[in-house]
């Protein structure tokens, strides 16, 4: 549906640390009037009642693989960014281990234009680094591009960056907020060199975690924090995944004034090694879903604020490549359509409130990013906005799952909540179980 005047009445909405009833009127891409009480002006304002329903902002999440150009018989673009708005995100940050890998201005740009062809998300990508590409690195414009993404550990697309002078250099020439993807590839070596000579190809997956261990995890998340505080980078660490690595972070400051800030992924927040019996490789992630322990350590790190922000590592891979063994079956898995419903799960938990979900979710990323008008509800901001019907039981099965490679690893998990309204820049993109005809995406900016 093309953006007009809309006017979303009786909600409740979530939004800088509080829930308030009241009416939202958008007129065209923006947010135009929030107030107790607003009267639709002429017969042309579309008229939704969200009586009884929660008003979020859309969902930003900082850690997606969509694919595409390359691997798209995983997925694409235009299916993910669907799953995604059905999911309450409406814009998504994508990685540059595509194929070709995005570590050049130019295959930069062609996902730019891909994306503005299909997206139905708004969107952005990272700059990948390589152990030789630091000058086209210096080329980057800050203000066009979200971040810039390292490798310190190997994971699907092989763009490790494993020299510690090139390493240095990066952190020490770039303005660009540096997202890392942590774990320590000696000790993986090691790790996998000892259960490969007792299994051989087919280690039982249960091992996932002692192979990418926290030990791996806490000594290079350590590393690049010891790299950023010399070199003075702005550091984002990537999907935590032991509790031992909290301990790195602070909440002693706000948000805006971190050079260094974390990330958890909904995996780590609701899987634990226990599932590896039931769900096998489909929760085979890298950084590794780890025990109970760590996972009740990342809980608590993110409601205290050591931790910043929720994504998804979005990872799709076909049915086939995960049913493989061990050493062939790949690393990561879906999240976008599931991951906020996940999250309202665990509220329904008495986990965490629906107004840290919004702080973690929409908010945060939008400050970390310095994404423009984006992740809150406020007057003269897009309208990315998503109902919730906070009750209203549905269970994921294959008919619904949205994502191109058509498997998610909350397969059998009912849901008390559902997404039933998704805007996307005023134009209302997702309607009660259906996707409207066009894309209203655009292109993230950045107030930098």
């Amino acid at each position: 549906m093309k953006a007009s005047t809309v006017l979303i009445k009786n909600a409740k909405i979530v939004n800088e640390g509080k829930i308030f009833e009241g009416d939202i009127l958008i007129e065209g891409e923006y947010i135009k009037e929030i107030a107790d009480s607003i009267s639709a002006k002429s017969s042309t304002v579309k008229v939704i009642d969200a009586e009884g329903n929660y008003v979020f902002p859309g969902a930003i999440d900082d850690q997606v693989h969509f694919r595409e150009p390359g691997l798209t018989h995983k997925a694409d673009i235009e299916s993910e960014s669907k799953a995604a708005i059905a999911g309450g995100i409406t814009s998504f940050i994508e990685m540059p281990n595509t194929v070709p890998q995005t570590t050049t201005i130019e295959k930069l740009e062609e996902k730019f234009a891909i994306a503005a062809e299909k997206s139905h998300a708004n969107y952005s990508f990272m700059f990948g680094g390589t152990n030789d590409n630091l000058e086209e690195i210096l080329k980057v414009d800050e203000k066009n591009v979200a971040a810039l993404k390292l490798f310190l550990g190997s994971s699907t697309g092989n763009m490790l960056v494993d020299d510690p002078k090139t390493l240095e250099k990066i952190f020490s020439s770039t303005n660009l907020l540096i997202a890392v993807h942590c774990e320590d590839e000696e000790t993986i070596k090691a790790n996998m060199a000892k259960y490969t000579e007792k299994y051989g190809d087919d280690i039982p997956i249960k091992f996932h975690p002692a192979i990418r261990s926290e030990e791996a995890c806490y000594l290079s998340s350590s590393k690049a924090i010891e790299l950023a505080k010399k070199t003075g980078a702005r550091l984002h660490i990537f999907h935590l995944s032991t509790a031992k690595e909290t301990e790195l972070f602070t909440n002693k400051i706000p948000l805006k004034e971190k050079k260094i800030t974390a990330e958890v992924c909904v995996h780590h927040l609701w899987f634990s090694d226990e599932d590896y019996d039931t769900k096998g490789t489909f929760i085979k992630w890298n950084p590794a879903v780890k025990s109970a322990k760590d996972r009740d350590g990342l809980w608590k790190a993110l409601l205290d604020g050591r931790i910043d922000v929720i994504a998804t590592d979005h990872a799709p891979h076909t049915l086939e490549e995960k049913k493989n063994v061990y050493t062939k079956a790949p690393s990561g898995g879906p999240l976008v359509q599931h991951a906020l419903v996940a999250m309202i799960e665990a509220y329904h938990r008495e986990k965490i409130s629906l107004e840290k979900i919004a702080e973690k979710m929409c908010h945060n990323p939008a400050i970390l990013f310095q994404i423009e008008k984006r992740g809150y509800i406020r007057e003269g901001y897009f309208a990315d906005l998503v109902i919730v019907d906070i009750n209203s039981p549905w269970s994921v099965k294959k008919e619904n799952i949205l994502y191109k490679c058509g498997w998610s690893p909350f397969e059998g998990t009912t849901f008390k909540s559902r997404i039933t309204h998704t805007f996307v820049n005023g134009s209302l993109v997702y309607n009660n179980f259906k996707f409207t005809n066009g894309k209203a995406a655009k292109r993230l900016t950045f107030d930098r």
